[in-house]
């Protein structure tokens, strides 16, 4: 009787956050009480656990190829005579790979020692579609099906009891990678917007909520814990942002970097973060030049002007940013000038701590598939193990990714 009324509880627990309280913020549930504690307190806090990862999504399928050219391999240009970008045009690396022309901050931080590529990313039988594609990477579970995402199955590893602002989530929507069966991560867009959303008449109603430390009713109080968890998260978010004043350049688009900057500076005990380059930007099947190149130097300045944002708080040595897309594109140009859906692609670890360098075996620009497709060398998740392993921590990788894969020596 006592394991039945437990398992009541918890599916209490899920139903109310999936109805009933799906109106505040545009998530942000979960959180006890925090602001109002000292900044100090925070920063203790902090400081216990201070290694922090932040992951960038680069939405609709970034071409790898024309982002680190390997300018080197003539197969490049006999596949690509009019999109593939010319040796003297490129930010060279070494003998056979330069990066895109805009990409000033990318080369800067991989000549400074901090950025790693890592080649040829992806998994068996890939999927063309986006959506399915991406949430195997936002589950590490390709051809296969996982409730939680990585993310938030890597917050239950790393903190089994749900600690309060674990994962923060920059976005219109929650993402699959944060679900996780613990943690509710804090998901938000615009920090100033970030309230329970009510009609005017309402809003003093949802202002007052009890206390519940005197609560005998367990869902009860477990429902009051979430509601007064997501007042005060908010408070903090708005707070945070409104303290938040930088020098630092990000460029034309810095993403919601600065956002994560701000949380960071302010104390927010978040070790995940989880944001994205948004809408499908990087699926260039027309005209891929120009937009292309366009998106590389946004993203590449972004990410620059992070690190130097992190580094002027002096948080560089504790924050790691790992950057991915769903998949790359087909090696040879089509016919309008654009690249379409393909299978391998490059993912970024950038950060102080990193060992920067090239990672895994460049696919072959000869030996395609059947599709005209880059044939993979490097499993995804082998990526996701070395940061979760070698700069997180945490250990238990097989169970979390549903296998073995070894860590790359990324990091001391």
């Amino acid at each position: 009787m006592r394991a039945k009324s437990v398992l009541t509880r918890e599916v209490t627990r899920r139903e109310a956050l999936r109805t009933c309280l799906c109106g505040i913020g545009v998530a942000g549930l979960g959180m006890p009480a925090l602001f109002g504690r000292t900044a100090a307190a925070l920063a203790a806090e902090a400081a216990a656990n201070d290694r922090i990862l932040v992951v960038l999504e680069l939405s609709g399928g970034n071409d790898g190829l024309n982002t680190l050219v390997p300018y080197g391999d003539d197969a490049y240009y006999r596949h690509r005579p009019k999109i593939g970008i010319k040796p003297a045009r490129l930010r060279k690396l070494d003998a056979h790979f330069g990066f895109a022309p805009g990409m000033a901050g990318f080369e800067r931080l991989y000549k400074e020692g901090r950025l790693a590529a890592v080649h040829g990313c992806g998994y068996e039988n890939p999927s063309f579609s986006h959506f399915t594609s991406m949430a195997y990477w936002h589950t590490a579970a390709p051809n296969s099906g996982e409730e939680y995402g990585w993310v938030g199955r890597l917050a239950d590893g790393l903190d089994p009891g749900g600690a309060p602002n674990f994962i923060v989530d920059i976005d219109e929507t929650q993402s699959l990678a944060v679900r996780s069966r613990d943690h509710t991560p804090v998901v938000f867009d615009d920090p100033n917007k970030f309230a329970r959303k009510a009609f005017f008449q309402e809003k003093p109603l949802f202002e007052r909520v009890g206390d519940p430390s005197g609560e005998a009713n367990a869902s009860r109080k477990y429902l009051l814990e979430v509601a007064r968890g997501a007042r005060d998260a908010s408070v903090l978010v708005r707070e945070a942002w409104a303290r938040y004043k930088s020098p630092v350049d990000y460029g034309l688009v810095p993403l919601d970097l600065p956002k994560v900057t701000a949380l960071i500076e302010a104390g927010m005990p978040t070790r995940l973060y989880y944001t994205a380059f948004r809408h499908n930007a990087f699926d260039t099947h027309v005209h891929q030049g120009d937009l292309h190149g366009r998106l590389l130097t946004y993203a590449a300045d972004a990410v620059a002007g992070f690190m130097r944002d992190v580094e002027r708080i002096g948080r560089a040595g504790q924050v790691v940013v790992m950057i991915f897309s769903e998949f790359g594109r087909r090696v040879p140009e089509n016919t309008s000038l654009g690249t379409d859906h393909g299978t391998a692609n490059l993912m970024f670890v950038v950060g102080k701590p990193v060992k920067g360098g090239h990672y895994g075996a460049p696919p072959s620009l000869t030996a395609l598939d059947a599709g005209d497709n880059l044939v993979y060398t490097t499993d995804f998740r082998r990526v996701y193990a070395t940061v979760i392993e070698g700069w997180l921590g945490y250990r238990k990788t097989r169970d979390l990714l549903r296998g073995d894969f070894a860590p790359f020596p990324m990091f001391g």
